[in-house]
């Protein structure tokens, strides 16, 4: 089969036809299994209790309610009283994450702080509120002995009502800083935390000018990878060099000066940026030193990657949309998140009302249906790699048109517009089934790691190591099969083959160009990995100054962290899109040289500078070693 496959012949373009349809069909049949959750949880009364919230007798604030069987209180009209208020709305269970208080239906929040029983007393005199238990009458307030455990616990804090969600939270969140600090569990100090908090708060225009900063590098290195192909590489290797030396340099300097300006000042602000100086430096003198070994190892094959770089750069000529592919990504993801958040949020609150062991009313679902939320956190992480699977075959779609037009001037008018609607009517099925399997194998990883987590210093070091070595080749799987997934798309794109066929075709392909991929693609991958790191270290270097001139600041790591990721997180976002380009363009590079060989007839479509890259290639290999007679046979067709 294998050999009948690779003899077969590739008629790029020529032939487009519906790939994968039982997959499409059963990805369809999933998502109206989503939408049949969601409706569920609506219709069971989910949405009403989320938005508008609800008491601890099951009673929906701000409408008439049903008797719950055996619970006092409950079927109440409340249809004035429309806010969710707690006793005791600092009471938080960090284990089973919710606030444990008595929960009640109030017409108004109170506005200012109530210090006393009567001022309880005089508040729901005056607006009509009452903030006690609803057997308790407001005029019982001061004098029943139950008003103690019935009424809050006070001082009752300023409260105002949360915005679409009709609940009473304290306008000072002071009383919320013990759950803050619970959850940053590397904070052993809180004064730490707090100092970490102050810092980013002092330094947020910072944050969010380096934030843009990082944003316009992005773009700008796009455009230079779009005009100025040729001469990028040697720019982006001596601009890291400069760049590496320049920040390591800058960060011994600082530590310098400001060791002697803190022994005069014996600060505990000083020392901690001190401290974080240091780290710094040491990191950036490793990280520098790593970096100079790899590029000495990497000098002589720099050069082979600009003719690619090249073509790569005549493709977003062609085809300037590719550049804002990771925005359209990216808002789809979030609307998609945003739905499924909501859904989540709805089943946490659905199910049948079900007393608990304090007499009050919790909402649980019963029998197979308490397993939802299974099915919808399958549908997380399928869906969201199907949106990531569509932009790979978009990309693939759009990038093979352009290989496989001879004549430039006759590409579509829109090749992207093109490679969506080829996408939509023929491949959806082949999208589902690749993004589903990557879904197997991400399931079983983040289980291994939820596991691991609960079972941190509980298990033997035996067990915790054979977690991490499940969970790490699980991780390297998922990376082999995203990889052989993309080309897998972009042989679908040129042949219109159902997902398998394709994924052994461009399997296949890629076995018998091995030592071009590691010569070719992974040179080039590195090379952007360079423009990430330029752009990250740009940003943080303008970051260490503008924060080395902020006296008013307190501690560095935070809001620098922040910048910095945020930095390679946009820089990943625009470069990944021509790192996809450049796999797009070597595979359809070795499907050319394999099925053509430049006769009449058989024509190559590669770029005539990609041609003169392949011949580069194969000089270097003769005059490295006489090792390389099967990259000599790998290049007979030229």
């Amino acid at each position: 089969s294998s050999h009948k496959s690779s003899k077969r012949e590739w008629k790029p373009l020529e032939d487009h036809s519906c790939t994968d349809v039982p997959w499409l069909l059963l990805f369809i049949l999933f998502c109206i299994g989503m939408g049949f959750i969601c409706g569920f949880s609506i219709a069971t009364g989910a949405a009403a209790r989320l938005l508008s919230g609800y008491d601890s007798y099951g009673n929906i604030c701000g409408q008439k309610n049903v008797k719950v069987e055996g619970i006092v209180n409950s079927g109440l009209d409340l249809t004035h009283k429309k806010y969710v208020f707690f006793l005791d709305p600092c009471n938080i269970d960090l284990v089973h994450q919710r606030i444990k208080s008595l929960a009640l239906c109030v017409s108004a929040c109170p506005r200012k702080e109530l210090k006393t029983l009567a001022d309880i007393q005089k508040f729901a005199e005056t607006n009509g509120s009452t903030l006690c238990s609803y057997e308790l009458q407001p005029s019982e307030y001061t004098t029943d002995p139950r008003a103690a455990k019935l009424c809050p616990k006070y001082p009752v804090p300023e409260s105002a009502p949360i915005p679409f969600f009709h609940r009473c939270a304290p306008v000072n969140i002071s009383c919320y800083a013990k759950f803050a600090e619970a959850l940053i569990t590397f904070v052993s100090d809180s004064s730490v935390l707090h100092r970490l908090i102050s810092g980013v708060m002092t330094s947020k225009e910072i944050i969010m000018g380096l934030c843009l900063l990082s944003l316009v590098l992005s773009m700008i290195l796009m455009v230079i990878i779009r005009y100025i192909s040729r001469v990028l590489v040697w720019i982006l290797t001596i601009l890291v060099i400069l760049g590496s030396l320049g920040g390591t340099g800058v960060l011994w300097w600082l530590y310098a000066k400001q060791r002697v300006s803190a022994s005069a000042v014996e600060t505990q602000i000083a020392k901690d940026n001190l401290q974080a100086l240091l780290i710094y430096a040491i990191s950036a003198t490793v990280f520098t030193v790593i970096l100079f070994l790899i590029m000495l190892i990497m000098r002589k094959r720099v050069a082979l990657t600009i003719a690619l770089f090249h073509v790569a750069g005549k493709v977003f000529i062609h085809l300037p949309l590719l550049v804002f592919q990771p925005f359209w990504t990216f808002f789809v993801l979030i609307l998609f998140w945003t739905y499924w958040i909501t859904v989540l949020l709805f089943l946490g609150t659905t199910g049948s009302p079900v007393p608990n062991e304090e007499g009050f009313v919790e909402f649980r679902m019963l029998g197979p249906l308490k397993y939802m939320w299974w099915y919808h956190v399958v549908g997380l992480i399928w869906i969201s790699e199907f949106i990531l699977a569509c932009q790979q075959m978009t990309v693939a779609g759009a990038v093979v048109t352009y290989y496989f037009t001879r004549e430039k001037r006759n590409l579509p008018f829109t090749p992207i517009l093109a490679s969506v609607n080829r996408l939509v009517c023929y491949h959806l099925g082949t999208v589902a089934k690749g993004s589903f399997i990557i879904t197997l194998v991400k399931i079983p990883r983040m289980i291994l790691m939820y596991i691991h987590t609960q079972l941190k210093g509980k298990e033997n070091a035996c067990a915790r190591c054979m977690l991490k070595a499940c969970i790490c080749c699980l991780w390297c799987l998922e990376k082999c099969l995203t990889y052989l997934n993309q080309n897998a798309y972009t042989a679908t794109a040129i042949n219109s083959t159902n997902f398998c066929t394709s994924a052994k075709d461009a399997f296949v392909i890629l076995v018998e160009n091995a030592l071009r991929v590691a010569a070719i693609n992974t040179v080039g991958d590195f090379m952007l990995f360079l423009g990430k790191v330029l752009i990250v270290c740009s940003t943080g270097l303008a970051g260490i100054m503008l924060l080395n001139y902020q006296r008013d600041y307190t501690i560095w790591v935070l809001p620098l962290i922040i910048v910095c990721l945020f930095a390679f997180l946009v820089a990943h976002c625009f470069l990944s899109i021509y790192e996809m380009v450049v796999d797009v363009l070597f595979l359809c590079f070795a499907i050319d040289t394999k099925y053509n060989d430049g006769s009449p007839g058989r024509e190559f479509y590669m770029d005539k500078v990609l041609m003169e890259f392949v011949e580069n290639s194969r000089k270097s290999m003769k005059e490295a070693g006489r090792g390389g007679g099967a990259e000599g046979r790998e290049l007979k067709p030229m």
